[in-house]
């Protein structure tokens, strides 16, 4: 097996970055082939013809998948992984080494233009949806590239700003579904984003990529940059960046070997990298060979699953849904006919096939199906005429099915939204609609949250988000039954933008993003701060109904929580539940949000079925980052459990006593009086020296506690005798 001391160091230089867009340099000479990767995360975006260029308007036809933002409301990791099968058997099929996927960036503000292609604002959720997609790729022999490491947020200036993050956030929120993904599943590839990070790029920063992500979490793979996130190579190769793409047509392969000759480059953190690419090559042949073409409507029968699991059913009124076939329908909405079904980018997929909610509607009714535009996608034509036809169509029927959404050009990769409402005409549209018929369903196509304000006008809503070629025949087997909607929202839908926490710190400004918020991210904040919200995270209705038994909780040998109760279908058609576990801690050494998920189940029942859920809270979960140990502490207490339908909707409550994790301090002069009052040793002798000084009734502890035990000599007690105390007890 060739290795790196096989190579020579131009070998090595030029083997660490591409050779075009798309594939790495083979070295000839000793037998090592080019690799392709390609785009991702939701279908293979592989370039048709020459692999020159980024190619976004030009890739081969593929599934297109529901994107992350959908498939997250699933919940459904198993589904995840089949649907990373498939994404391994189209890449294997194209000889793709490695697909570009999955996101598991943070959903901090709704304004973020790539939203689409990440799971949640919880770091839980993301990081059990991401394991699963990597473990269903790398089964069929392709590796995965887990991004944007990290806190890659934003859109606006993301190839330079720095987004500047605590050390509790960024541990807590923004790298834990990074760290359960690497650990869980050891993805081929990781890869590196374009923004620095508290002042540093990603690319150059061997806290990150190699503290954090090998020290400390263990990876064994490569870490690959965002095309073209790379600064300056000669910093980034030492930090732990291991290959460069695109091609910089050998700009930086000899700024490379220049560095080694004049001794700015030690050439073992070029051996390192390149052994690295080697490994990868390897695992890229190891593949075992997956013959096409490829079964176009197996995978399309896939993605109709997955985006009718994604669907989730914001309000439904009176039960008007799920309709009737043999009723009239008025099916209103540009995006009917012309469905807004994945984000713009470098995700944008060419799908083999492409469903129509209007088509599949017509297909699967038996009454009379009308249908009006109601709008233009770009904003051009008769706005009262559109909407006027609409209203006719929708008096004259027996339902409204009403499709609104954002314009695709309004969220795309490579800028953030504005706000967070749906155009002015779409709002008219709906407002005079309602009026017309009180049995109007509005469905809706997103890649990020949109305000609703007709929530309490119309007596059901959809949240389609955005959910891949086969969305419409989905769509339309939520509305007559077929299938029972379970999805339900990975992020919370505000009222306001105004509301959201981030909102007065993005996109940040003069090249500096500030996570003013700290861990208050997404629901953490809107409880926190007891605000309304339009619908909640976690939330999603559903054909039947779930009743729940009462909670016990318990530790486990391992240290986890096991969390049990009984929930029943207790309505009149089989359903699925997704079954949420909240936890808090009250009082806290730190601060904290009223509820944090650490769990979730989910639980199919037939009608009167009751079966017993078990969720399980890893101990590791339960850990703040203790910023004065510089490392992860749980906090021992008892700690409520609630456990529910949405971070909103709690059925049962519990609490578990967990023992907690020692904190060992310094203990020097600069202890407060206070730390040195709770040292084991130190702190009995303390508090009698101040009873026999000041007496048992003083005040003064709460006067000067707070003060570094060395600052006042003779207050509580004289420096010397400190001195002592410390010396003889200090750790």
């Amino acid at each position: 097996m060739t290795t790196a001391a096989d190579l020579t160091l131009e070998e090595k230089a030029s083997l660490t970055s591409g050779r075009d867009f798309w594939t790495t340099k083979p070295v000839e000479r000793v037998g090592v082939p080019s690799i392709m990767m390609t785009d991702g995360p939701h279908g293979l975006r592989k370039q048709g013809g020459a692999t020159d260029h980024l190619g976004l308007a030009d890739s081969i036809p593929a599934t297109c998948f529901p994107p992350a933002v959908g498939l997250a409301s699933t919940w459904d990791a198993a589904l995840a992984e089949r649907i990373g099968e498939a994404l391994g058997v189209e890449s294997a099929i194209e000889d793709v080494a490695v697909i570009l996927g999955p996101g598991v960036n943070i959903k901090r503000s709704p304004l973020c233009g790539r939203n689409f292609e990440y799971m949640s604002e919880d770091p839980i959720v993301s990081g059990i949806m991401g394991a699963g997609l990597v473990r269903g790729i790398q089964s069929k022999g392709v590796g995965s590239s887990l991004k944007h490491f990290a806190a890659n947020n934003q859109e606006t200036d993301r190839v330079r700003v720095s987004a500047d993050i605590d050390p509790r956030p960024l541990r807590e929120i923004y790298l834990r579904a990074f760290h359960y993904v690497v650990t869980e599943t050891q993805p081929w590839t990781v890869m590196c984003s374009y923004n620095r990070l508290n002042g540093v790029y990603t690319s150059e920063d061997p806290w990150l990529l190699t503290k954090i992500l090998r020290d400390e979490w263990g990876f064994e793979g490569l870490v690959v940059s965002d095309w073209g996130a790379v600064n300056d190579r000669v910093v980034g190769v030492p930090a732990g960046l291991d290959l460069e793409m695109p091609s910089s047509n050998g700009r930086t392969d000899a700024e490379l070997v220049a560095a080694v000759k004049e001794g700015r480059l030690d050439e073992k953190y070029l051996d390192i990298a390149a052994d690295r690419v080697l490994d990868l090559v390897r695992k890229d042949g190891e593949r075992p060979k997956i013959e096409g073409p490829l079964d176009v409507e197996t995978h399309h029968a896939l993605a109709r699953e997955a985006a009718g699991r994604a669907l989730v059913l914001l309000r439904n009124e009176g039960g008007i849904l799920p309709l009737d076939p043999a009723g009239s329908i008025a099916v209103i909405g540009e995006f009917a006919r012309t469905p807004r079904y994945q984000g713009a980018g470098s995700s944008q997929i060419n799908p083999t096939r492409l469903d129509s909610g209007l088509d599949a509607i017509r297909e699967q009714a038996a009454g009379e199906v009308s249908f009006a535009p109601g709008f233009t996608l770009d904003g051009s034509g008769d706005a009262d005429a559109l909407r006027a036809e609409a209203v006719a169509a929708a008096s004259a029927a027996d339902t409204a099915v009403v499709f609104l959404g954002v314009p695709a050009e309004e969220e795309s990769e490579g800028f953030d939204r504005e706000h967070i409402d749906l155009p002015a005409a779409q709002l008219a549209l709906i407002d005079e609609v309602a009026a017309a018929n009180p049995r109007t369903v509005v469905v809706l196509s997103n890649g990020g949250a949109v305000a609703i304000p007709f929530r309490d006008s119309v007596p059901a809503i959809l949240e389609g988000w955005l959910l891949g070629q086969a969305g419409g025949s989905a769509t339309a087997d939520v509305l007559f039954g077929a299938v029972n909607p379970a999805g339900k929202l990975t992020e919370t839908i505000p009222l306001r933008l105004e509301d959201n926490p981030s909102y007065d710190n993005f996109p940040g400004e003069l090249g500096h993003a500030r996570y003013g918020e700290g861990i208050f991210v997404g629901y953490r904040w809107y409880d926190h701060r007891k605000l309304d919200v339009g619908f909640p995270f976690g939330h999603g209705l559903s054909y039947t109904t779930f009743g729940y038994g009462d909670a016990t909780a318990s530790v486990a040998e391992d240290g986890n929580v096991s969390v049990r109760l009984t929930i029943t279908n207790t309505g009149g058609v089989a359903g699925r539940e997704i079954v949420q576990a909240y936890t808090s801690l009250s009082p806290s050494v730190v601060a904290r949000p009223p509820r944090e998920l650490k769990a979730f189940a989910l639980v199919d029942l037939e009608p009167g079925e009751s079966t017993e859920v078990e969720l399980t809270i890893r101990r590791e979960d339960l850990a703040y980052w203790d910023v004065r140990v510089d490392g992860w502490i749980v906090e021992g207490g008892e700690y409520g459990i609630e456990v529910g339908a949405s971070s909103r909707d709690l059925r049962s409550s519990t609490s578990v006593v967990v023992e907690g994790d020692p904190v060992k301090l310094p203990t020097d002069l600069g202890s407060s009086i206070e730390e040195l009052l709770a040292h084991p040793e130190i702190g009995p002798i303390l508090h009698k020296r101040i009873d026999e000084q000041y007496g048992a009734d003083s005040q003064i502890i709460k006067l000067v506690g707070n003060f570094p035990i060395g600052r006042l000599d003779g207050l509580p007690i004289p420096r010397s005798e400190a001195i002592a105390l410390i010396e003889k007890y200090g750790d």
